[in-house]
């Protein structure tokens, strides 16, 4: 095993492939792991009710093909967030959160990835951030007792667009099951000081995102997906140099979303070829 992971997001990977398959084809381009989507469409939720047979299915597939899946990217809370103002929804967001979490546990998957918005297609105010508190405390206590970590990503909105902002959250929950999970994407587009904020979460990194991103400017909102590597305002370099320094071990997620490209393999193993040469200009490999 290489001494840091590099994994591979499942919505890289082309949409048709059956878990066996998708796990072989990461393996054979190259990456140690893939992160699962649990998003907001149908198909993607339809997963938290698998039955007994299709989790064994998918144990079986890691163990065959030598690849896990140690995360899963739950952004379905942006359909259904804990902050909403219907009490349906927010009545929602607590199952979604609880059959996540069992998916995880009878799967062997350790982090789940949450997106840090008290609402995405509502306004927000402080009825939102009050109930999205009470859903995050709660979500931690039933993670601790699977013993299954939250990890909250750094993210598009404004909400929880940095490590420090995340850190407010860390005190109030006081929990080594929730922890926070760095998109250097986003963090760069927001024009905060990325080495500092690294540094500043360093003792509660789950795992790091790698895309690039355009910043968010008086004249611009930015653009925080599907920009091509090296064309972006990430310094992938100075962020490779800072953890080295920092002494980061743990593991790297590249997040495309080339699952209905033309040639999607050939785009991820290019990024990965370009994100490792990177990692050996900042000292890390």
């Amino acid at each position: 095993m290489r001494q840091h992971p590099l994994g591979i997001y499942e919505k890289a990977l082309p949409a048709h492939l059956s878990w066996p398959e998708r796990l072989a084809l990461a393996k054979a381009c190259g990456f140690d792991f893939v992160e699962m989507s649990v998003d907001e469409t149908d198909a993607r939720l339809a997963r938290l009710d698998w039955t007994k047979a299709q989790r064994l299915s998918l144990v079986d597939a890691m163990i065959e093909t030598g690849v896990n899946i140690p995360s899963m990217c739950l952004s379905g809370h942006r359909r259904f967030p804990f902050g909403s103002r219907d009490p349906a929804v927010c009545q929602q967001a607590y199952d979604l959160m609880d059959r996540a979490i069992q998916l995880a546990k009878d799967t062997g998957i350790r982090t789940i990835q949450l997106a840090g918005y008290d609402v995405y297609y509502e306004s927000h105010d402080e009825g939102t951030v009050t109930r999205f508190a009470e859903g995050l405390a709660w979500a931690v206590e039933r993670a601790a007792a699977a013993q299954v970590m939250l990890a909250v990503e750094i993210m598009d909105t404004e909400f929880m667009n940095s490590i420090s902002k995340w850190k407010h959250w860390d005190r109030q929950l006081a929990s080594p099951w929730f922890t926070v999970y760095p998109d250097v994407g986003n963090l760069s587009a927001w024009g905060n000081d990325v080495s500092t904020e690294l540094a500043l979460g360093i003792d509660r990194i789950a795992a790091i995102h790698l895309k690039d991103t355009l910043p968010v400017t008086p004249d611009s909102p930015g653009q925080f997906r599907d920009v091509p590597f090296g064309e972006g305002c990430v310094d992938f370099v100075s962020v490779f140099r800072t953890l080295k320094q920092i002494n980061y071990r743990g593991a790297f997620l590249i997040e495309m979303w080339t699952e209905k490209a033309e040639e999607p393999v050939a785009e991820i193993v290019q990024a990965r070829r370009w994100i490792e040469q990177k990692m050996q200009e900042g000292g890390l490999l």
